[in-house]
């Protein structure tokens, strides 16, 4: 993969909710002990973000109650989802004084990607200059504290500003190819990267992979067969190639898609979701088949529950498309291990499968035989033309009768939400 050379700013809104509520009550985020949390739920409740305050004295921003130590005290305050949506178009707002939404990424309430590349000749300024001048104007006008990162990609933007940023006191760090050695493959644990959650950490360390420099030296094929694409994905980020680019992620898909989406009636946490994934993964690549399509795009979201807030939404390219469930599940887990945050509270569940294509035949890869692939494909086939015949619930996997099953009661009515 060949390196881009963009000039990429990813700014993050510190501690955002703690620090919207601290400006409400002209409180200084950076003096007051406040916490951000449901207390009705008890001193188990998670706080869904600490002042700056708490984070200097080692509170991190998503912890339970009781966690915090009881020599410290502070000010608990109830969620305000609706004053965070209205205070984050507010800065977002602001970014769209300084350029066009084209080059504009919203990542999630409190963090964005803007590409000034086409944008420092206009100002005559450095990116660096002009880092400063868009978190000095969302200061003045909103009274919140930003950092940022700077890169030549979205990745090594976003790791400056999650490891180095708030070393600095104007609260902006810049990364080049040329930082690689030096800054990125030094990092462990290996959850401090963007991206790589608990679980999977836990997986890689497993092979004793524990930082980013273990990871660069591997072999990406090795990784592969491991991790499936994300494993490529992995070996391509320990060495700082990101080839996304903010354009791209505002067009908008025309290519028709299988999606399926469900409300959980009760809280799912961790391992229990991955029944889940396989049941609606069943369900959409019986459609696949069924119209002799196969999909170059899986895309997962999770939302966790009202009290908590929040989730993630991420897509990935599938260079080989498929209509097997086992293959996308795979990667389907692979997300999910990557994004998801330990013993948070699951409540909805979404898969799309995109850039469909027409099935042509069997495609292999290096790591399965011609023969292997097509009973896999014999068996889907099989199982389809059952559940034709006799009903989705006449023949179902042992796993069906789990109590994290919801296979069953979603065959026997209509459920979830399918385009």
């Amino acid at each position: 993969m060949e390196r881009i050379k963009r000039n990429i700013l990813c700014i993050d809104l510190k501690s955002f909710f703690a620090s919207v509520e601290c400006v409400e009550r002209g409180l200084d985020p950076f003096t007051t002990p406040l916490v951000v949390a449901n207390n009705k739920q008890g001193n188990g409740a998670i706080t869904l973000a600490v002042t700056p305050y708490l984070k200097n004295l080692g509170i991190k921003g998503r912890t339970r109650l009781y966690e915090i130590p009881k020599n410290i005290t502070y000010q608990i305050v109830p969620p305000r989802m609706k004053l965070y949506l209205e205070k984050s178009k507010e800065v977002v707002k602001i970014y769209a004084d300084f350029v066009s939404f084209e080059d504009l990424h919203i990542y999630s309430i409190d963090e964005c990607f803007l590409d000034v590349t086409d944008y420092l000749h206009y100002y005559q300024l450095t990116e660096e200059e002009l880092a400063i001048k868009i978190l000095q104007t969302i200061e003045a006008k909103t009274g919140l504290t930003a950092t940022c990162g700077i890169g030549p990609n979205m990745l090594l933007a976003k790791l400056a500003m999650d490891i180095d940023a708030k070393k600095y006191k104007n609260g902006i760090a810049k990364w080049t190819y040329e930082d690689i050695e030096t800054k990125l493959w030094p990092i462990t644990p290996l959850s401090k990267i963007w991206g790589i959650g608990s679980r999977l950490e836990k997986r890689l360390n497993n092979l004793g992979i524990y930082s980013m420099g273990d990871l660069a030296k591997q072999n990406p094929l090795f990784l592969k067969k491991k991790f499936g694409v994300i494993g490529e994905e992995l070996w391509e980020h320990s060495h700082g190639l990101d080839n996304s680019l903010i354009k791209d992620f505002n067009k908008t898909p025309i290519e028709k898609s299988f999606s399926h989406s469900q409300v959980l009636f009760r809280n799912y946490y961790n391992e229990e979701i991955y029944l889940i994934l396989k049941e609606m993964l069943e369900l959409l690549t019986t459609r696949l088949r069924s119209q002799k399509k196969e999909t170059a795009l899986l895309s997962l979201g999770i939302s966790y529950s009202k009290e908590i807030g929040g989730g993630f939404h991420h897509s990935l390219k599938i260079i080989e498309p498929t209509d097997q469930t086992n293959e996308l599940f795979a990667i389907c887990v692979n997300l999910f291990d990557k994004f998801y945050e330990e013993n948070m509270p699951i409540r909805k569940v979404s898969i799309a499968l995109g850039r469909l294509t027409e099935k042509r035949g069997i495609q292999l890869n290096l790591f399965e035989t011609f023969t292997q692939k097509k009973e896999e494909e014999k068996l889907a086939q099989t199982l389809d033309e059952v559940h034709i015949k006799f009903g989705k619930n006449s023949l179902l996997s042992a796993s069906s009768l789990l109590k994290h099953s919801t296979i069953k009661d979603r065959n026997e009515k209509i459920g979830g939400h399918h385009e």
